[in-house]
């Protein structure tokens, strides 16, 4: 029995990279499609934000001297890109999904419209949205916290290579102690950067719970879905 109804489940660009050090990586992009298709199956109605770092990262291309607004649109650009490849994936396993962008781009993928995603949600559709928010300065983690708002999740699921949030980065400091839970005014005093403090304050404000675990494990989706105690949950 699934533990919640609906979701938002954040996926970051760099993830689709696999083992490569850029583009999508055939055998990732199954992988993760494949989890979501196990959790709808039991019920579960997923809305799903995708980065788009590993074709474009605008706030990496500002330092290398694009200009900022410019670069954010172009990392926008790639998460349509990112979409599209889901969309595709999901197609192969028989998974009905729609894809909705912040900005206007049809016949690409449909925009966003509040109502007409809610609908989809319902009717059993893996929801994509890509595109941020529309807008520069803002990252696809705060676009998690958004959509997940709007659409009414019962939590947000942040989906990365390790397992829950540490004191420290696990992969550089051995030492590093996870979280079993956290509160969002402690993970903001602490200034650890999962997420942005954007998102974390989005959340924390529309009481928005936040669960990080390890996405690259095949069926740990399904686990936390299921109930399992799995990564860190960060809420008020």
């Amino acid at each position: 029995m699934a533990t919640y109804k609906r979701i938002l489940l954040k996926l970051s660009g760099e993830s689709l990279m696999g083992q490569s050090s850029h583009g999508i990586d055939t055998g990732q992009l199954e992988s993760f499609t494949s989890q979501v298709a196990e959790i709808r199956e039991l019920g579960v109605q997923v809305g799903l934000v995708i980065g788009g770092g590993n074709i474009f990262r605008g706030l990496s291309g500002a330092k290398a001297g694009y200009d900022r607004v410019k670069g954010d649109y172009m990392g926008m650009l790639a998460t349509v890109i990112n979409g599209l490849a889901l969309q595709s994936a999901f197609r192969q396993y028989g998974t009905p999904s729609r894809l909705f962008t912040a900005v206007r781009m049809e016949p690409v993928a449909e925009y966003w419209h509040r109502d007409k995603v809610v609908e989809a949600l319902e009717a059993g559709h893996v929801c994509i949205f890509s595109a941020g928010t529309g807008n520069p300065f803002f990252t696809t983690d705060t676009t998690a916290a958004l959509r997940g708002i709007e659409i009414g999740a019962e939590v947000l699921l942040k989906g990365t290579r390790v397992d829950g949030v540490y004191n420290a980065d696990p992969e550089k400091d051995p030492l590093a102690t996870r979280f079993d839970h956290i509160s969002f005014d402690e993970v903001i005093a602490r200034n650890l950067t999962i997420m942005d403090q954007t998102a974390f304050t989005l959340c924390r404000e529309n009481n928005l719970p936040i669960m990080v675990f390890d996405m690259n494990t095949p069926g740990n989706l399904k686990r936390l879905i299921s109930g399992e105690k799995i990564g860190t949950i960060i809420q008020k």
